[in-house]
C-alpha cells in the first residue's frame, strides 16, 4: 500500500510503517513561523492546545522566563510531555480544545487565563473566555504557513496530523475515490470530513495509535 505523509514522520513511525510493507511519501504541508512579538504574560494559568506553541515559547530566551511557576493546561498527550520534559507541571490535559473548554467551564469559572497559541486555531478556548467575561487574553506567538505540493500519482492512504494540512493538501490535489484517510484526532477529522468521508481516526492522538489505525484498516480491508 502507498501512503502520504503530510508532514515529515518521525523515524519511530516511518520504520513502523516500512516495516510492514507500507510504502511511503512525505511531504510537509505546512510550516511553522515563530512571530516576533513583545509579550507580557499577567495570569497565573496558561493554555497551550498545540506543542509548537510550547516548543516555541520555551525556545524563546524573552518568553521562556514568564512561564515559571504557572499552572498548566494543555491538548494533546504530546504538549503534556514537552512541557514536563520543560520542568512545568500540568494541571490537566484534554483530548481536544472543546473539552478543555468544557473542563474549564465546570471548574475554573471565575479564573483568568493567558492562552499561548498560533494565529490559526479553533474557537473553543476563546469562546469560554468570552462568555466568563473574565481577564483571560489571547497571546498569539507563531503563524502556520500553507506549503501545498500537487501530487499527480495516486495514494492508497493519506496521513493527516493538523486542520491546516488538510487545507493546504486540498487546495492543489483532488480526493481519490479509492484513497483512505487516517486522521490523529478529532479536530483534523473534522477538518477532512469537508471533503471526504473516508477516513480513520486514531483511538488516541499518538504515532503508535496513527500506526495501528493503518495497519488495522488494512487489515480487514486487504
Amino acid at each position: 500500500m502507498r501512503l502520504l505523509g503530510t508532514k515529515k514522520l518521525s523515524i519511530y513511525l516511518r520504520d513502523l510503517l516500512i516495516k510492514n510493507q507500507f510504502s511511503l511519501v512525505e511531504h510537509s504541508f505546512i510550516q511553522i513561523k515563530p512571530l516576533s512579538v513583545q509579550i507580557r504574560i499577567t495570569n497565573e494559568n496558561l493554555i497551550f492546545t498545540s506543542q509548537n506553541a510550547v516548543k516555541i515559547a520555551f525556545s524563546n530566551s524573552k518568553i521562556k522566563p514568564l512561564l515559571e511557576g504557572k499552572k498548566y493546561f494543555c491538548v494533546g498527550e504530546k504538549t503534556k510531555c514537552i512541557l514536563e520534559e520543560n520542568g512545568q507541571k500540568v494541571t490537566k490535559k484534554a483530548q481536544n480544545s472543546a473539552e478543555l473548554a468544557h473542563f474549564l467551564e465546570k471548574n475554573y469559572k471565575n479564573e483568568a487565563f493567558s492562552f499561548l497559541c498560533g494565529k490559526r486555531r479553533r474557537l473553543e478556548i476563546e469562546s469560554f473566555f468570552y462568555s466568563n467575561n473574565s481577564n483571560s487574553e489571547v497571546i498569539e506567538i507563531y503563524d502556520t504557513l500553507l506549503t501545498p505540493k500537487t501530487f499527480n500519482s495516486k495514494f492508497d492512504g493519506i496521513l493527516f496530523f493538523s486542520p491546516s494540512a488538510v487545507l493546504s493538501f486540498f487546495q492543489t490535489n483532488l480526493w481519490s475515490p479509492k484513497a483512505h484517510g487516517f486522521c490523529i484526532g478529532k479536530t483534523t477529522a473534522s477538518a477532512l470530513e469537508n471533503y471526504t468521508k473516508n477516513f480513520s481516526i486514531a483511538k488516541e492522538p499518538n504515532e503508535m495509535e496513527v500506526f495501528l489505525s493503518i495497519y488495522n484498516y488494512y487489515k480487514t480491508t486487504v
